[in-house]
């Protein structure tokens, strides 16, 4: 069954559910480009595995993020990267992700010419950032995190290329 309306007076895009209309019309994207969707794992390496074999997909990156409490693998696919995060510890932020949801896609990573900025453009339009300031992601990049319930219920992570 179609469930898409075929209304003309229907947009063809919408602001998720639960993001107030001030989000529409404001102007230049704050976004940049897909940087990379994490994928919440139980065990690094199987992920890793499963990703070269099946996919033929190579880590390009790899490091352990003792403040966010993870291992993590980014594997290249074109100009964006799939982020394959593993708990370091049973009470990490994504230990209880995989534990309340499975494992699965945890987040969606755009790129943002300055972190800062644009957090602070959310908030003034009404949008959660989960950070009063900015916090040190992958190689070194300045990440930030939207509240998924503004969202349509996907986190959204804010990164800024390290310099």
């Amino acid at each position: 069954m179609n469930t898409h309306s075929t209304n003309p007076a229907t947009p063809a895009h919408s602001t998720p559910a639960g993001a107030p209309d001030t989000l529409l019309n404001h102007g230049e994207a704050l976004l940049t480009q897909l940087d990379h969707v994490g994928f919440a794992v139980p065990d690094l390496e199987v992920a890793k595995e499963f990703y070269a074999k099946v996919f033929g997909l190579q880590v390009v990156h790899e490091e352990v993020n003792e403040a966010q409490g993870v291992r993590e693998a980014m594997l290249g696919v074109g100009d964006t990267f799939i982020q394959l995060l593993a708990p370091l510890t049973p009470e990490s932020t994504i230990a209880k992700f995989i534990d309340r949801s499975g494992p699965g896609i945890q987040q969606v990573a755009y790129r943002v010419n300055d972190v800062r900025a644009v957090a602070n453009t959310l908030r003034a339009r009404g949008i959660r950032v989960l950070y009063e300031e900015p916090k040190t992601g992958t190689a070194g990049s300045l990440v930030n995190f939207v509240h998924p319930k503004d969202c349509g219920g996907v986190l959204i992570e804010l990164v800024q290329a390290a310099n």
